[in-house]
């Protein structure tokens, strides 16, 4: 009991302190320090919510640009089933998953010969990314301008306005959020 006593109350102090008091106060700095990332950084528009700036999200609509695969569906993007397919490269089950995907694409605009961006068929690490690649966005141009009737030189300015650099000019390359593009993309018909 001598041993017992100090054990367990050590147990509980760091269990208050590890478990409520530091990530309340963690939680407290970022929602000052950085209230929109803190909250999700979420996108809102008349009071309704859209999505999440963080969290990609299912386009189909050839009028929209179409976002890259989720590992957690085809283009269904699932934050509880988040995490990568485990397809090596010889897993006849990518091939056909990267075959169907592609498809699609040429289905979507027949007249396009070009090569297919590697992010427009396949996912992320995590399955919910947010973004493509400028060259996706590039590929995609053409049938989004022409279901829209807009000019390529308008929607090509459209899409390097929603392009966002390397972070600090050396972390990651230059992306394009798939849903601010899109909502862009609407207000632009208006």
């Amino acid at each position: 009991m001598k041993i017992l006593r100090p054990l367990i109350g050590s147990f509980i102090v760091l269990s208050a302190i590890t478990g409520i008091l530091y990530p309340l106060a963690v939680t407290g700095i970022g929602k000052i320090a950085y209230p929109e990332q803190a909250n999700g950084s979420l996108i809102q528009k008349d009071d309704k919510l859209l999505g999440s700036k963080l969290i990609g999200q299912s386009f189909s609509d050839p009028k929209y640009f179409w976002s890259r695969p989720s590992a957690s569906g085809t283009f269904a993007y699932n934050g509880l089933a988040s995490g990568g397919a485990n397809q090596g490269p010889t897993n006849p089950a990518l091939k056909t998953a990267l075959e169907e995907r592609i498809k699609a694409l040429r289905d979507a605009d027949p007249g396009n010969t070009n090569p297919v961006p590697v992010d427009l068929v396949t996912a992320s690490g995590s399955g919910l990314d947010p973004h493509i690649s400028p060259a996706a966005a590039e590929y995609q141009l053409v049938r989004v301008a022409r279901i829209r009737g807009l000019s390529q030189k308008q929607l090509r300015a459209l899409v390097e306005k929603h392009t966002e650099s390397a972070q600090f000019g050396i972390l990651g390359e230059a992306r394009v959020n798939v849903l601010e593009l899109n909502l862009a993309l609407d207000q632009m018909k208006k």
